[in-house]
């Protein structure tokens, strides 16, 4: 941790990539954790795009009974927080994120890449209307599945199903962040969901020092040059307790 925080304080172009481990301290239960979601659902119907053509109820069934009530009470923890501060100090040009949780914008990040979109907001299929979550679930009280204010359409989340490719221009942009980096720091992730999971090597390969902190082990740790199999707040409150020399 004193080796990743002198990094920290002497890179120019620190990039943030984030997995749900970070979230986790949130209340956000892991996928491939114990307790996952995906040991109680069946993420080939809540999670898969055709599925969700085939029958939307079945999705927002499992978002009224388990996801809104888990994100109505999750906050940022001290690493979400953490980050965003490390950022307004200008040492995190950007976060890089699988979770569709929406907590580093809670947190106070500006630069967020959300490779699998935000489970927090909504649109509408047929007239691209948007919703926030409050306004989904007053719409939930209607009916279910709800159904657009505008125009009657279907409504989904503005997240990446399983059977959906990611935003191209988000992922452009993440790798050209992840290229330019002389620091890339891995966060509670397992690394092996692709294409997110390349975005490490792309940093490496082009000389960037990589840190990946993850409690249990990833299929990239031998080519990382420091590994932390410890929680990801525990590491960045300790960098952050001497931060106040890190601002430029």
């Amino acid at each position: 941790m004193e080796k990743l925080g002198k990094w920290v304080e002497q890179s120019k172009n620190i990039v943030l990539f984030t997995g749900a481990g970070v979230s986790a301290e949130s209340g956000i239960p892991t996928y491939r954790g114990r307790d996952g979601y995906w040991e109680k659902y069946d993420p080939d119907k809540y999670a898969n795009i055709d599925y969700f053509f085939k029958d939307p109820s079945y999705y927002w069934n499992f978002f009224k009974e388990v996801r809104y009530p888990v994100l109505e009470n999750a906050k940022p923890n001290i690493a979400h927080k953490s980050i965003a501060k490390l950022e307004k100090m200008g040492r995190i040009k950007s976060v890089i994120t699988q979770n569709i949780d929406g907590l580093h914008r809670e947190a106070g990040s500006e630069n967020i890449l959300e490779l699998h979109g935000n489970t927090r907001m909504f649109s509408c299929i047929g007239c691209k209307a948007e919703f926030a979550m409050a306004e989904i679930n007053d719409l939930l009280g209607q009916s279910l599945p709800p159904r657009c204010s505008h125009c009657g359409g279907t409504i989904r989340p503005q997240v990446v199903f399983f059977g959906e490719t990611l935003d191209p221009d988000i992922l452009k942009r993440a790798r050209q962040d992840s290229f330019q980096s002389d620091l890339f720091i891995a966060a509670g992730s397992s690394l092996v969901v692709q294409p997110a999971a390349s975005l490490p090597l792309i940093a490496k390969q082009n000389s960037a020092k990589l840190a990946i902190i993850n409690i249990d082990p990833t299929p990239l740790d031998s080519m990382a040059d420091i590994v932390l199999n410890i929680s990801v707040s525990r590491v960045f409150s300790k960098i952050i307790t001497g931060s106040d020399h890190l601002a430029h």
